[in-house]
């Protein structure tokens, strides 16, 4: 283990909030799984279901991205507010 591994083992330890390297790794590996597929367990990843939605509509919102990308290691989630003038009241979500 040098240097630059451990740091990168510290900082994966902080971006999953794991309390071990080992659950680190875990969660980085299942992740990694869950994006890229191709696996007996995961045919199709979660990057060519983005990508297959993007090409078959022309475009993905911000909520469809985030429902497609959310997993249990890295949960995702989006909103989207809008306001007319400067001096608007309230603010709507859609």
């Amino acid at each position: 283990m040098n240097d630059r591994r451990e740091r990168r083992l510290e900082n994966l330890v902080e971006a999953t909030d794991e309390n071990t390297k080992s659950g680190a790794i875990d969660a980085a590996a299942d992740f990694y799984i869950k994006m890229r597929g191709e696996t007996t367990a995961v045919p199709t990843g979660a990057i060519e279901q983005l990508m297959e939605r993007a090409d078959e509509t022309g475009s993905v919102t911000a909520e469809e991205v985030a429902e497609i990308l959310h997993t249990d290691e890295l949960p995702v989630a989006a909103r989207t507010t809008w306001r007319v003038g400067l001096g608007a009241e309230e603010v709507a979500d859609r």
